[in-house]
């Protein structure tokens, strides 16, 4: 009996110099992150948002701005209660949440863009001009600001009274 014993030990030593290797390089590789992806595969990877096809502003095309009503491209209302988006067909305002953005300026057809990549942006007059309402507009101002950063789309701004 003694040498069975010795061959299953033979046999379960050799196995424990195969094997533990080949599961402890197993877990390791598991284990590990994924290589950073660089700047120029996060670009090459990133998805189309559908703007694309929208050419750049064009400035001559835009109306003076003594007479702003006759723009015809997005026009956006910073409100503190979300962004009004203005419909031009009927100058309703349909108020989004800021992750609306995005798909809304994406669903418009082509024809929406005569002037380019560019959308109006003014800002409503608060009815109450709490120090809160004052702050819950500057924090929608900058978040639509950056979505349309992150969209590529430029923004003009509707200019004050004292400005016109």
């Amino acid at each position: 009996m003694a040498g069975g014993e010795d061959f299953v030990r033979t046999i379960v030593r050799t196995l424990m110099r195969t094997l533990v290797p080949f599961i402890l390089l197993g877990a390791l590789v598991a284990c590990s992150k994924p290589p950073a992806a660089t700047d120029t595969q996060t670009a090459e990877t990133q998805q189309p948002i559908g703007l694309e096809s929208i050419p750049p502003p064009d400035p001559t095309k835009y109306p003076p701005f003594s007479d702003m009503s006759g723009w015809k491209n997005p026009y956006l209302v910073v409100r503190e209660d979300g962004i009004g988006f203005v419909d031009l067909s009927n100058r309703e305002i349909h108020v989004l949440k800021q992750e609306e953005i995005p798909a809304e300026l994406v669903s418009l057809p082509s024809s929406a863009w005569p002037y380019g990549r560019v959308v109006l942006v003014a800002q409503a007059v608060p009815k109450d001009p709490t120090e809160q309402t004052k702050a819950n507009l500057r924090e929608n101002r900058a978040l639509l600001l950056g979505t349309l950063k992150e969209l590529d789309v430029q923004y003009r701004e509707v200019p004050s009274a004292a400005e016109r």
